[in-house]
């Protein structure tokens, strides 16, 4: 194969593409060969793999919420005594009068 001729080289791969040119017309005839057809090859990964991974995304996870600073103690929220809630409720009526008095849809 060394010794070939630059015209012998050149006609070699004029009958390779004609034979690969040929076997693709053969294929889409036929709807596909046994090497066309193979899908590529996925990986699978261990039920015990993806375990390790995700105790170890958990792991990192907490290191890092582990890390910040403690939040403060929500305070109690305070409550309004039952006069106040009273009082508040006559002021926003009394807003709400003057506000339709004014012809107003809105405050």
């Amino acid at each position: 194969m060394t010794h070939l001729s630059a015209s012998q080289l050149r006609r070699a791969a004029n009958i390779k593409y004609t034979i690969e040119t040929l076997q693709r017309q053969l294929a889409r005839l036929l709807g596909g060969t046994a090497a066309a057809a193979t899908p590529l090859k996925r990986r699978k990964m261990s039920v015990a793999a993806r375990r390790k991974i995700a105790a170890a995304a958990r792991a990192r996870w907490a290191k890092q919420r582990g890390t910040k600073a403690p939040k403060a103690a929500a305070k109690p929220r305070r409550k309004f005594s039952a006069a106040a809630r009273k009082r508040l409720a006559q002021l926003a009526k009394a807003r709400w009068a003057k506000a339709k008095a004014a012809g107003k849809k809105t405050l």
